[in-house]
């Protein structure tokens, strides 16, 4: 239960930004024993690994604060962040011990695919808030939202390795957000209406 808990977070902060949970896994893993990496995947806490996925967060940090210039990083990010996802719930030793069950062991898909569709859930609801946010302040609250973004993947990224019973709570979160962005967006179409009225 714990180890798929661990799994969930941090596909879901690969959601929100593909690099914060891949840095975090590769540093712990190469730094401390907090994670173990199976063999296939040892190569994430590999040096070069680690030094181009700072670069690409680098980048996904700046143009993710810009207007406009953050769709068409979404739109990039929509193959990016899933795959990261589901890397990410297969690559953690929490997640290859989430059970010990000969069908786990048979069906490691199953890890991959979990991973993928948490990903690309939470990136779906990302990319559907941000269109909103942009249109209702004129592209200014861009990048506070997006380094509200950034700060939860990582919130979520060290809550998952370090306290992966909270993630239950995180989850919640994220499909309250879910449900609130819905919302939003139905109210504002039915208002559509009315204004060309």
């Amino acid at each position: 239960m714990l180890a798929a808990l661990t799994g969930l977070g941090l596909s879901a902060a690969a959601g929100l930004n593909a690099y914060i949970p891949l840095l975090l896994v590769g540093l712990i893993a190469r730094y401390t024993d907090a994670v173990t990496l199976p063999e296939s995947y040892a190569f994430l806490q590999s040096g070069w690994v680690v030094t181009v996925v700072t670069v690409l967060l680098a980048v996904e940090v700046v143009v993710d604060k810009v207007a406009v210039v953050d769709h068409v990083n979404d739109a990039i990010q929509t193959f990016v962040r899933p795959a990261v996802g589901g890397a990410i719930f297969a690559a953690t030793a929490a997640a290859e011990q989430a059970d010990a069950s000969a069908w786990m062991q048979d069906n490691a898909w199953a890890g991959w695919l979990l991973g993928i569709v948490v990903a690309g859930v939470v990136h779906g609801l990302k990319t559907t808030a941000r269109p909103v946010v942009n249109a209702t302040t004129v592209g200014i609250g861009t990048p506070v939202v997006s380094a509200a973004e950034d700060a939860t993947s990582l919130g979520l990224a060290l809550v998952a390795i370090f306290a992966p019973l909270l993630v239950i709570v995180a989850l919640a979160l994220v499909i309250w957000a879910a449900i609130a962005v819905y919302r939003l967006r139905a109210r504002r179409r039915r208002a559509r209406p009315r204004r060309l009225a």
